[in-house]
């Protein structure tokens, strides 16, 4: 399909036409001309939408479907539909299914899944067998057959020897490896954060001092092994200081934050909804405030939605015994968009690719077509209506959000709401 984009401005200031307002011409997922004014041929698809604005395709490196084993929470083909109506090109996901993706047939199932798909899908591997913590799963298998990391969701590397190990072999690929922050014998058997309002709620809390520890043991390991270490959802005041310090030493260092973690303290957990309950737990407004100065200068290299889909069954029960997570690709951009204003807010859906070995492409004559569409303006209140994955279990519901997605034209197909 050909298109051509009109009226479209462009944010992406590795292009020439950075803060432009043009009209874009795609022919095949090529961007073939970018000019003021470009004239429709018969055989083009003509695209006009309010406000629009177009970016490199976002990516989020920390998304779960259910597919394979937990369908009811989420299939792949849903899940990418969602991801491209977000205004996601590319996701990271994760291998917490069941089985678990640990081997190089199941990398190739899931991109097998997804071929000829609009989103590009890219698996992440479990690290461990099963992400059972014990055994180093088959890396470099899963990284020949498509995988771009190598982490287990949720799950923290309890024994600092296999992860010695894994980023010592990981080097003979550069491989990336992805360490959880939680350090399993401070949180315990905790569940929110600990702190004044843990106690007033009477809930058993996980420290921050669980994710800190975590973290430098795991930067303390790295500047021993060297080679490529990300640590996903940094959610503390302590933690961002850390990976600067790491980062001003020049280990090879990255960490991403969630959307959730960056608007939501514990004082949401009140009424006890467990759309509330994620991990690593909602802080205090000290650390969301440090998270954000980390986007701002830089120590975060990324924000992600962290979208974890979960089946009304582990969600509407008591606290204690609800699942961990929140869905969020629908409400990322307009949340970020509110908090950190529009070119931020695209350095930060953009930037993880190059970390992931995903190669950034310019919107520029002759290059690929890898385009998020979206409105810039329009302040609103995110409520359930805009929930299209199959699980609506969102801490974000009832929060303001700035603009809206359309869509994204990718892989020479275009997706729109």
């Amino acid at each position: 399909m050909n298109f051509l984009l009109k009226a479209a401005t462009i944010i992406d200031p590795a292009s020439p036409f950075h803060n432009k307002t043009v009209d874009i011409l795609i022919e095949n997922g090529i961007i073939a001309d970018i000019n003021a004014a470009i004239k429709a041929s018969d055989s083009v698809e003509e695209i006009a939408l309010n406000n629009l604005h177009v970016s490199q395709g976002w990516f989020d490196s920390s998304v779960c479907f259910g597919e394979p084993g937990y369908e009811e929470r989420e299939t792949i083909d849903n899940g990418l539909q969602v991801a491209a109506k977000s205004g996601f090109t590319a996701i990271g996901l994760h291998p917490n299914t069941f089985p678990v993706i640990d081997n190089s047939a199941s990398i190739s199932f899931l991109k097998g899944k997804a071929q000829n798909h609009a989103v590009s899908l890219y698996p992440i591997g479990a690290l461990t067998t099963q992400s059972a913590g014990k055994d180093m799963a088959e890396l470099f298998d899963m990284q020949q057959a498509g995988a771009i990391a190598f982490g287990d969701y949720k799950k923290a590397i309890q024994n600092p020897n296999l992860l010695k190990i894994a980023l010592l072999y990981a080097q003979n690929f550069d491989g990336l490896v992805m360490s959880f922050p939680q350090e399993n014998n401070i949180a315990g058997k905790g569940m929110v954060n600990e702190e004044e309002q843990s106690t007033l709620l009477g809930l058993k809390g996980i420290p921050a001092l669980a994710e800190e520890l975590q973290i430098a043991r795991d930067l303390f390991l790295l500047e021993y092994t060297g080679g490529k270490l990300h640590i996903p959802t940094i959610s503390t005041a302590k933690s961002v200081e850390l990976i600067r310090e790491a980062k001003a030493k020049g280990l090879h260092i990255s960490c991403s934050t969630t959307v959730h973690h960056l608007v939501l303290t514990d004082k949401e957990l009140d009424t006890f909804d467990t759309n509330y309950k994620v991990l690593p737990p909602l802080r205090i407004q000290k650390d969301v405030d440090a998270l954000i100065k980390g986007v701002e200068d830089g120590t975060i290299d990324m924000v992600t939605s962290d979208h974890r889909p979960m089946d009304i069954e582990h969600k509407k029960v008591e606290f204690d015994n609800a699942k961990y997570g929140t869905i969020g690709l629908e409400s990322a951009f307009g949340i970020l968009n509110h908090l950190l204003g529009i070119e931020k807010t695209v350095d930060m859906l953009t930037n993880g690719k190059s970390i992931f070995g995903i190669k950034n492409t310019i919107i520029d004559k002759g290059n690929k077509a890898d385009l998020s569409l979206f409105n810039s303006k329009n302040d609103a209140i995110f409520t359930e209506k805009q929930i299209l994955s199959t699980s609506k279990n969102c801490a974000l519901v009832g929060k303001n959000i700035l603009g809206e997605t359309y869509g994204i034209i990718a892989n020479g197909k275009m997706i729109l709401k």
